[in-house]
């Protein structure tokens, strides 16, 4: 994707950040002694004496956006951009950061190179996930991250019939199951030992979350499959989650669709960082 010419920045904060308010704060000077427009979220806006506009505004009314945050707080962004295509900066306010890659002290040096249009964008894709109750599409959801099934706290280990492209692929028997994007492989697929898989890679990925069958394993699939999974347990505490974010009670017999998207998000790069020192420096490895 070439580098769009940045005129004004959506800035978005994360919720109750008293520190993110004030970084937002200082960009927004720095950015007006450069002519470049800014547009706040309504809660950002309100901790700093200014005019806002809704969350969901803010990538249409913006060539960027800033997230000061963490993973969670850019999540919540990237499904507000999906349909847009608008870049997103997010700054790492977290513990973890795998997506929030811009350090804070390099906030300014980033903004630079975007000014400039000479920063680098790498696009990630996002699945299209649909329940389908009755064989009628009763919710669909764009994420970036994963989409989850899992048995309630209470629950004995859930059934899932699962199908790719129609054709069945087996019975889950397991706590739950995890279908993932390359981006989100560092996340809670990562802690059900599924595998790291480079974020610009165009893939799907299934993780079994403590499957009875010891040889259920972790499987990588092409980018044009349709995945499903079909709720055969008849407990009613089963549940859908999307990005650890959105979540939905899901009934016996109701199916859960899987599809790489048609849009795409764009991230903004570090130039100071690249993926492979991410993954040295949050996963600590090399160390002793």
């Amino acid at each position: 994707m070439p580098a769009p010419v940045i005129k004004r920045i959506g800035i978005i904060c994360k919720h109750d950040n008293a520190p993110a308010w004030e970084l937002a704060g200082s960009l927004k000077s720095w950015l007006d002694g450069r002519s470049i427009e800014t547009v706040f979220d309504q809660g950002t806006a309100a901790h700093l004496g200014l005019s806002g506009v809704r969350k969901e505004e803010v990538p249409e009314r913006s060539d960027a956006v800033v997230v000061f945050g963490g993973d969670g707080t850019l999540l919540s962004v990237a499904r507000l951009v999906a349909e847009k295509g608008t870049p997103i900066i997010g700054v790492n306010l977290g513990t973890l950061g795998f997506l929030t890659t811009v350090p804070v002290e390099q906030v300014y040096a980033t903004m630079e190179t975007v000014l400039t249009g000479q920063y680098n964008v790498q696009e990630r894709i996002m699945l299209l996930v649909s329940i389908k109750r009755g064989g009628k599409a009763i919710s669909s959801n764009h994420v970036l991250n994963d989409m989850v099934i899992n048995k309630g706290a209470l629950a004995r280990i859930i059934d899932l019939d699962t199908f790719i492209d129609g054709k069945f692929l087996t019975t889950f028997r397991a706590d739950g199951l995890i279908v993932y994007t390359p981006t989100g492989s560092t996340g809670y697929s990562l802690s059900a030992n599924g595998p790291i898989v480079h974020p610009s890679l165009s893939c799907l990925g299934i993780t079994p979350i403590c499957p009875h069958t010891l040889t259920n394993r972790p499987l990588i699939l092409p980018d044009t499959v349709v995945f499903e999974a079909m709720i055969r347990s008849e407990t009613e505490d089963v549940y859908l989650t999307l990005d650890g974010q959105v979540g939905f009670l899901l009934k016996p017999e109701d199916v859960v669709e899987a599809k790489v998207a048609s849009h795409k998000i764009y991230m903004v790069m570090s130039p100071q960082e690249d993926y492979y020192h991410m993954l040295r420096t949050k996963l600590k490895w090399g160390e002793r």
